[in-house]
């Protein structure tokens, strides 16, 4: 049966702990921890009490690709992918999301194929390679990633699909999935509006079926085919002004995976008397 999981990050800016209470509240099968200078996302120990603390397993661990996390683990991205894996393995998790190299990146870039072989089979974690998208720059594209934002360009044995990625890079979310086949091994569960062509670059995250994505259609199309991956919800949840609100939304986006992937609902229930008294807010496509 296909695991419903939910990234820590849905609750950014709040720490990776609010994140676990959110997914166990929410009635998710686990947790996906982005690696970030929060000491817990680096610690196997500390996310260990965290998820047996909420009784969520650990299905993922995000490498500490994005800028912001430049300086964790060091600068050599070989090393930071290394350590992402080793965690992952240190606390049960299948697989580590990775993004492709950036093009300054050129010796990494050169070798990452070679690298993320290497380690997936020291480690025994599936090392997924994220879609990605253009950058814009003065209303110009720049490309970022080496050779580019789109694993199919790569040669790599896993991929993980993200839905408001493939919005900003013009790419129907259904064509990917068919085209990657039997490589795509992780779905980051969201939606997207914008593209690149339309002057935007803002990586929404929308909750599924607020964008333009075929999300319910992808989905649909995993649970016909018995794929055997994680889907991870990675939803924007900022603008929900308190926590009855963020919990609706991860609820819902639970929900919509269900549905979709006619996974029935877990034990677990939502820790809200009724989904009807809580307080929705007003979601547009830049929520």
């Amino acid at each position: 049966m296909i695991r419903i999981g939910m990234s820590a990050s849905c609750v950014y800016p709040l720490s990776c702990e609010d994140g676990f209470r959110f997914a166990a509240k929410a009635g998710y099968d686990g947790v996906e921890v982005m690696v970030t200078r929060e000491p817990v996302t680096q610690s196997a120990a500390g996310l260990r009490q965290l998820s047996e603390t909420y009784g969520m397993p650990i299905l993922s661990i995000h490498a500490p690709v994005l800028l912001l996390t430049h300086f964790v683990w060091g600068r050599d991205p070989q090393v930071k992918l290394e350590r992402a894996a080793e965690l992952a393995a240190n606390v049960g998790a299948t697989t580590v999301v990775v993004h492709p190299p950036f093009r300054w990146q050129s010796g990494y870039a050169e070798r990452f194929l070679e690298i993320v072989r290497q380690t997936s089979s020291a480690t025994g974690i599936e090392i997924a390679v994220e879609n990605m998208f253009p950058w814009k720059v003065r209303n110009s594209q720049m490309q970022a990633y080496a050779p580019g934002p789109d694993p199919r360009e790569l040669d790599c044995d896993a991929i993980t699909l993200d839905f408001s990625h493939a919005a900003l890079s013009g790419h129907d979310a259904l064509d990917l999935a068919l085209d990657y086949g039997d490589r795509l091994r992780h779905v980051h569960l969201c939606d997207g509006s914008a593209t690149g062509s339309d002057g935007r670059i803002f990586d929404e995250h929308l909750l599924p079926g607020y964008g333009k994505q075929p999300v319910a259609e992808v989905l649909q199309h995993l649970a016909a085919t018995g794929w055997k991956g994680h889907v991870v919800a990675e939803v924007n949840t900022r603008k929900a002004k308190t926590e009855a609100e963020r919990l609706a939304l991860l609820v819902e986006t639970l929900e919509f995976a269900r549905l979709h992937l006619a996974v029935p609902p877990t034990s677990i229930t939502p820790d809200v008397t009724s989904l009807d008294e809580l307080p929705w807010p007003e979601l547009t496509p830049d929520a």
